[in-house]
């Protein structure tokens, strides 16, 4: 274990064998390192906040502090689980969890939070996700794996992200976004697919096809958006792509989707 003599490790915490632990940093007694941490310097990890295996924490980080939210006591417990080989660069912030939400914010493995990146009280971050410098979750947001958000983007509270979505650069994103989706703008508007992100996934020729398909008749035709969803569900019902999509409308149908910039 190397620990830096400048930095104070509270009794309680647990610290894998070969984490390292470099200038100047803090660490609460409820904190748990896993193996091949390494916190650079000037690092702070408060309340019950756990990091996987391999996650590397630049200066100025912030994690597990108290929720930005009026109705927080101080007596109540702050939850954070990180992934591993999770990302964490400079002056990232990750609240914990509330008594008002799923009392945990959780993210998961192989993600990347650049600069100044905020994951506000009980979000779910999935896997591979990318949140670019600036780039902000209100509380309680969902995020799949694979997404991509832009500098400066931000997701309004309760938000819904999907799978292989890409968030633009300074999109103000207060609607759930459809798996594999792509939005910009202030507010943010659905300009069509990643077609870049499914092109680097490995995604098939017609797995795409039938995706830009069902986007163009779910979001750019006209009539009941009801009668699209159902349509599209029996015309695709054999793309996986396209069902994850409509599973994801259906789950929470009282809940907006971002519109299509082209809407008819």
């Amino acid at each position: 274990m190397k620990i830096h003599p400048t930095a104070q490790v509270a009794p309680g915490a647990e610290i894998a064998g070969d984490a390292e632990i470099g200038p100047y940093c803090i660490v609460g007694p409820g904190v748990r390192l896993s193996a091949g941490v390494v916190l650079r310097s000037h690092v702070v990890i408060e309340g019950q906040t756990q990091l996987g295996q391999g996650c590397e924490v630049y200066p100025f980080a912030m994690l597990g502090g108290a929720p930005q939210h009026s109705g927080h006591r101080p007596e109540d417990p702050c939850r954070v689980k990180i992934g591993a080989r999770t990302l964490i660069r400079e002056h990232v912030t990750v609240h914990g969890g509330s008594r008002f939400g799923r009392g945990i914010t959780e993210i998961g493995d192989d993600c990347a939070l650049y600069v100044g990146a905020h994951v506000g009280h009980d979000c779910e971050v999935g896997n591979h996700v990318t949140m670019t410098n600036g780039a902000t979750l209100a509380g309680h947001v969902r995020i799949a794996d694979y997404v991509i958000m832009g500098g400066l983007c931000a997701v309004q509270q309760r938000g819904r992200v999907g799978r292989y979505a890409f968030l633009g650069g300074m999109a103000g994103v207060n609607c759930d976004v459809i798996p594999f989706g792509m939005v910009w703008g202030n507010h943010a508007r659905l300009e069509g697919l990643n077609l870049v992100g499914l092109k680097r996934r490995g995604f098939s020729r017609e797995a795409i096809n039938a995706l830009r398909a069902a986007h163009k008749a779910l979001f750019l035709a006209g009539g009941l958006f009801q009668d699209r969803v159902d349509r599209v569900a029996s015309e695709f019902a054999d793309s996986p792509e396209v069902m994850e999509i409509i599973d994801f409308i259906r789950a929470e149908p009282g809940r907006p989707l971002t519109p299509a910039a082209n809407a008819a």
